[in-house]
């Protein structure tokens, strides 16, 4: 975990980034249980103070692990000695998790340093669920991104979708697609 700011500092330099139109509804909370081994928790993303988005470091980390073992059992290798293979698939199992929007605390510090140090252009194209959800959230996307995103965002994550939505509501902008 390479970025670990004071909370209420980082929180204060994420809400700068919030849109006007959402600022009043949009909250990020960091809960830390000190009494966990490792004293992380969760990172808590809430509209109208109901949960949209929790990254909890011990739901990620069990997922991880049932993921590395559903690689395993589908590749019949069992053989935990082997260390580039270990990491391997943990990798993998990492990035499929991240691509169901599954994350823990720290990735969240982690995505949040990438995002601050960012432009937001490179934040709009980036393949990651959270930061894109933190793009829906900006400022510094306009209107006129927003409705040239109507077709592209189609094929993003649900929550993604959901981001785009709720930030074109509150925008007044109207979208023409099918499944709204």
């Amino acid at each position: 975990m390479s970025y670990h700011p004071k909370w209420s500092k980082a929180k204060k330099h994420l809400m700068s980034f919030v849109c006007d139109s959402l600022h009043n509804r949009i909250d990020f909370q960091v809960i830390n249980y000190r009494k966990a081994h490792d004293q992380l928790g969760r990172a808590v993303l809430t509209v109208d103070k109901v949960e949209m988005l929790t990254m909890c470091t011990l739901t990620a980390e069990r997922e991880a692990y049932y993921k590395e073992m559903a690689i395993r059992t589908q590749l019949n290798d069992f053989n935990v000695v082997d260390v580039f293979k270990n990491q391997t698939y943990q990798t993998d199992a990492y990035e499929q998790q991240k691509k169901e929007g599954i994350y823990a605390q720290f990735d969240f510090f982690s995505v949040l340093e990438d995002y601050f140090n960012s432009p937001i252009e490179r934040s709009l194209k980036s393949k990651d669920i959270l930061t894109k959800i933190l793009c829906m959230l900006d400022r510094r996307v306009g209107k006129r991104t927003l409705r040239n995103m109507q077709e592209s965002i189609l094929e993003e994550h649900p929550l993604v979708y959901d981001f785009y939505k709720l930030r074109c509501a509150a925008e007044h902008i109207t979208i023409h697609n099918a499944d709204q």
